[in-house]
């Protein structure tokens, strides 16, 4: 259920943070472990479950949002097309994640080297994942935080109207 209130708002968001930084850490002890590919099969699996995990807790996956009466989840659509997200209300597939981290790929590709370096590029590994993992975590929050704050202004505008 998308949060009904700003104050609401803001603990999910707060929990969603929190939720990131946990899912980095983890990303970033993956990414030390000197097997080939290892990370990236881990990151996969990590950025399915935390996206999945943000959609829901601010009432944005695609099963909420279908769920929703037809007029609620139009407004809903249309502030996530404003908005630009290629994320909120999708189903979190591995293709999807595979497309999100190739925006970080640069990245990606310096960990992978890295980690070959004994102990200093293992750190530098577990670094970047963590970065890159906390930075697109920490952009689905903000999106999703968006769609629900531009939500709840507009249900409040239009109960003012009424």
């Amino acid at each position: 259920m998308v949060p009904k209130n700003i104050a609401e708002l803001d603990r999910i968001k707060r929990e969603c943070v929190s939720i990131v930084n946990k899912r980095a850490s983890a990303s970033g002890l993956a990414a030390a472990v000197p097997v080939p590919g290892a990370d990236i099969a881990a990151d996969v699996a990590i950025m399915m479950e935390l996206l999945s995990t943000i959609n829901k807790k601010f009432g944005l996956s695609q099963d909420q949002i279908d769920g929703l009466d037809p007029e609620t989840k139009k407004m809903l659509l249309v502030i996530v097309t404003s908005i630009g997200s290629d994320i909120v209300g999708k189903l979190i597939t591995k293709q999807l994640v595979a497309q999100l981290l190739k925006k970080v790929g640069a990245r990606v590709a310096v960990k992978g080297v890295a980690k070959f370096i004994p102990i200093v590029g293992q750190l530098a590994a577990a670094g970047i994942s963590f970065g890159a993992m906390k930075m697109l975590g920490n952009s689905h929050i903000e999106e999703c935080y968006q769609v629900c704050k531009r939500f709840i202004e507009e249900k409040e505008e239009t109960f003012v109207h009424q």
